[in-house]
C-alpha cells in the first residue's frame, strides 16, 4: 500500500472517528485499517492515535502528520486536476466557513450567480462568528475580517470593510438624533459583550482618538440579532456596513455623528487550507469572491 493512501486513510479515520466508519472507503475492515495506522506508527516510531475502547484521540505528533497529510493529499489532487484541467470544468466540494455578517448578508445572495457559472461545484457552507480550527474541523476556506493571527493559511484579501453607528428612524423620532458623542451616554446603545473595543465606540477630538464605553439594556454575541434590534427601534448600533449597509441604503437605518466617528477600516480576508489554494474548484471561487466584493458593494456613500 502506498504512502498516499495511507495518509488518505489516516486522515479518514481521524475525520469519521473510528476505523470501522473508514473502512468502507478503502474496502477494507476496521482491524485492517487499524493494522495499516500501526503499521505507519512503527515506520515512524511515534504513537499517531491514542486508542480506547469509546474514542480515538490525536496525540501531538498525530496532529503534525494530520495536517501534513492533508496538505500532501490537497497537492496531489491539486497536481492531477491541473493537468486534467483542459478538459474538464472545475468541480468537487468547498467547505467553507464565514461568519454571519458576510455568509448571510453578502454571500448568500451571490451564491445563485457562483453556481450558474460552476453547476458542477458544490459548497459545504457553514456559518460561525467564533474563530474556527481550520485543520481540527476540517474546512478548505474561511472567511475572515480583520488582522490575521495564523500566518500557516493561505490568505489573499478580497475586499476592505467599516463600521457604522446607526439608529433605525423610529427610534430617532422617539429619542432624538446625538449631535456629539457625549449624548450616547443618554441614549440605548446596542452592544457585543466580552470584546472591550466594541463596547468602546472610537471618536475624532481634538487630543486625538478618544474612545468612548456605551451601554444599553440589551448585549448579544451575535451581531445579526443587534441588527434586527436596532431595525426594530430597539436603539443604536455600531456594526460592519458589510452587515448593516443595505439596511442603511433602504432607509431601514439612518447613520449617524458620521463626522465625530472612526470607522476603523479593516480587510476581508480569504484563506485557505495550505496546498488547497491551487484546486481549480478553488481558484475559481477565489477569483469570483475578488470580483464580487472587492468594490464593496455594501459601502453607503
Amino acid at each position: 500500500m502506498t504512502s498516499s493512501v495511507e495518509m488518505q486513510a489516516f486522515v479518514r479515520i481521524v475525520e469519521l472517528g473510528s476505523f470501522a466508519a473508514a473502512a468502507p472507503e478503502l474496502g477494507l475492515t476496521a482491524s485492517a485499517m487499524s493494522k495499516l495506522v500501526t503499521r505507519v506508527e512503527d515506520r515512524l516510531g511515534v504513537r499517531l492515535l491514542t486508542r480506547t475502547t469509546r474514542r480515538l484521540a490525536l496525540t501531538a505528533e498525530g496532529a503534525t502528520y494530520l495536517t501534513r497529510a492533508r496538505e500532501i493529499l490537497a497537492a496531489i489532487e491539486a497536481a492531477e486536476a491541473e493537468v486534467s484541467a483542459c478538459a474538464e470544468r472545475p468541480r468537487g466540494v468547498i467547505r467553507l466557513n464565514a461568519g454571519t455578517a458576510l455568509g448571510k448578508h453578502q454571500l448568500a445572495p451571490v451564491l445563485p450567480e457562483f453556481h450558474r457559472r460552476f453547476p458542477e461545484i458544490r459548497i459545504d457552507l457553514s456559518i460561525s462568528d467564533r474563530q474556527i480550527d481550520i485543520m481540527a474541523e476540517n474546512v478548505d476556506m474561511v472567511l475572515r475580517t480583520g488582522p490575521l493571527a495564523d500566518s500557516s493559511m493561505v490568505a489573499r484579501k478580497i475586499a476592505d470593510g467599516r463600521r457604522l453607528i446607526t439608529a433605525s428612524p423610529d427610534y430617532l423620532d422617539r429619542h432624538g438624533s446625538p449631535r456629539v458623542p457625549a449624548d450616547l451616554s443618554r441614549h440605548n446603545c446596542l452592544v457585543i459583550p466580552g470584546v472591550t473595543h466594541l463596547a468602546r465606540w472610537p471618536f475624532h477630538t481634538p487630543e486625538g482618538i478618544n474612545r468612548m464605553e456605551v451601554r444599553g439594556n440589551v448585549t448579544c454575541d451575535n451581531a445579526d440579532l443587534l441588527l434586527d434590534l436596532a431595525i426594530a427601534g430597539h436603539g443604536i448600533v455600531r456594526l460592519g456596513d458589510a452587515l448593516c449597509g443595505q439596511a442603511v441604503k433602504r432607509g431601514q437605518l439612518v447613520p449617524l455623528l458620521v463626522d465625530h466617528h472612526v470607522d476603523e477600516p479593516f480587510p476581508i480576508w480569504v484563506l485557505v487550507s495550505p496546498g488547497r489554494q491551487r484546486l481549480p474548484r478553488m481558484r475559481v471561487f477565489i477569483d469570483f469572491l475578488v470580483e464580487t466584493f472587492a468594490s464593496a458593494p455594501w459601502r453607503v456613500d
